[in-house]
């Protein structure tokens, strides 16, 4: 596997010697000085060029980056479809298992995009770059919650949470676990980031997809978040949904004392007892109350 060196050194003298190539910007974790260092992280580059269209779908171009693993093109699919915002993107994965997510954009792009606070200069022939501060993850830091914020959060996990235990009741499993999974920990998931925030003054980043949650949360509820994730069986997903039940309602409820919010007791409890009542009703009930 070819050295962070090795990689930014080949990213660094393509540009050098190419006329067109006028400024490279580095973004992502690996502009975040609070992310943790491995192999897996991904080179996320930017190329501000003079004309974007010699270099699409330049193949040999390309392979000066090494033995492609596999390739994507976000600008060449059809689902999702392109953002058609002028520029062009590899995402090269190689077989030495480094990672370039390489951006080539026109001139006019760079205020946007140095704009991102996890965003290192790199090269820049002509001095268009103004000075940037730092890199750090401050754009990527939860902010404190709205009243309404909160409380659309807490309603709208109250209101999914049923829907789980109907899939549940009906043996729609891989419904169930959809709901479960994305639409009921989506609400969670905010719930956590303003937990952390609220622990650390909203300095701690929980990561994209709450990759470093574990880093702030207590042990007791580090090992009740994994207890709201499950196999594909029946008993252990409702143990999976009444255990997210408990930890929402615990963040949830330390959220609002902080920050002078008004949990919804009562959508808690009559949801809560609904839950327990789906989960006892016999599988051949033709009512539900």
């Amino acid at each position: 596997m070819r050295s962070e060196q090795e990689m930014l050194d080949l990213i660094l003298s393509t540009a050098r010697e190419d006329e067109r190539i006028r400024a490279v910007v580095l973004n992502g974790s690996r502009a975040n000085p609070n992310a943790p260092r491995d192999p897996f992280q991904d080179f996320d580059v930017v190329y501000f060029v003079t004309d974007v269209a010699p270099y699409r779908y330049a193949f040999e171009w390309i392979r000066r980056f090494g033995e492609m693993m596999i390739l994507q093109m976000p600008e060449d699919m059809a689902d999702p479809p392109p953002q058609e915002t002028g520029s062009f993107c590899y995402l090269m994965q190689f077989a030495d298992g480094n990672r370039i997510d390489l951006g080539i954009d026109p001139l006019d792009h760079i205020p946007e995009i140095v704009a991102d606070s996890q965003s290192i200069v790199l090269l820049d022939k002509d001095g268009i770059i103004p000075p940037l501060p730092s890199a750090s993850d401050c754009d990527y830091l939860p902010k404190p919650p709205t009243a309404k914020a909160f409380a659309d959060c807490c309603n709208e996990f109250w209101w999914v949470a049923p829907y789980v235990a109907k899939g549940l009741w009906r043996q729609e499993i891989l419904n169930a676990k959809y709901m479960l999974d994305v639409y009921v920990r989506n609400q969670l998931t905010k719930m956590l980031a303003w937990t952390i925030g609220l622990k650390t003054n909203f300095t701690g980043d929980p990561g994209k997809h709450g990759k470093y949650v574990k880093r702030y949360l207590e042990p007791d509820k580090w090992e009740l978040l994994l207890k709201t994730y499950s196999g594909a069986d029946y008993d252990a997903t409702w143990e999976a949904l009444f255990a997210t039940c408990t930890l929402f309602r615990q963040l949830a409820l330390e959220v609002a004392a902080a920050f002078a919010l008004e949990y919804p007791h009562g959508d808690d409890a009559r949801v809560s007892a609904h839950l327990e009542h789906v989960r006892r009703l016999p599988p051949d009930a033709k009512e539900i109350y």
